[in-house]
């Protein structure tokens, strides 16, 4: 378990399935997550995700974010891939809707940051963000991390393609 000011990252327990489903499938957040199509999820999916998180043998740890006030699940986040030989880890958050706007994501992604330099020796962290996602550039760009690039009109949501953004942090870099 590793501590921020507002939050706690912990391993996955099964018993969180329920939680983080219902907290992924709120309107509106799910989109903002990845870039296949929109299809509900399924509790069984769910479950499969956090047994493998659970029953990690490898670097690409994946954490429930927990809130120290209320003691409960209020999101995720982990190591979507990890590129040892270029020392670069590309990481994903996701906080539920009714706990954004709170310091709890950026403090969220301080603590993962502050894991993957300190314990992994990790030299830049990388993440990728749509642009509509007007709340999780407000949280990157609170926690340090700079626009690196681009890629115009990649992701199709809302009627409309839309641009991926691509930001990175360093050690020295982390707020």
């Amino acid at each position: 378990m590793f501590k921020g000011k507002k939050i706690k990252l912990r391993a996955y327990k099964i018993e969180d399935t329920e939680r983080v489903l219902k907290l992924i499938e709120e309107d509106g957040l799910r989109e903002t997550l990845w870039r296949g199509s929109l299809f509900p999820l399924s509790l069984e999916a769910q479950k499969n995700f956090i047994s493998q998180a659970i029953n990690n043998n490898s670097e690409l740890f994946h954490f429930a974010i927990e809130s120290l006030e209320a003691e409960e699940l209020i999101g995720g986040c982990g190591i979507n891939a990890l590129d040892r030989k270029n020392s670069v880890a590309t990481v994903g958050i996701w906080i539920g809707k009714e706990f954004q706007g709170k310091g709890l994501a950026s403090d969220s992604l301080r603590v993962l940051c502050h894991f993957i330099f300190h314990e992994l020796n990790v030299n830049k962290v990388r993440l990728e963000y749509f642009e509509f996602n007007r709340a999780g550039k407000k949280c990157y760009e609170a926690v340090g991390f700079k626009e690196e690039g681009r890629h115009r009109k990649e992701i199709f949501r809302y009627g409309k393609y839309h641009d991926v953004i691509s930001m990175g942090i360093f050690k020295e870099e982390l707020k």
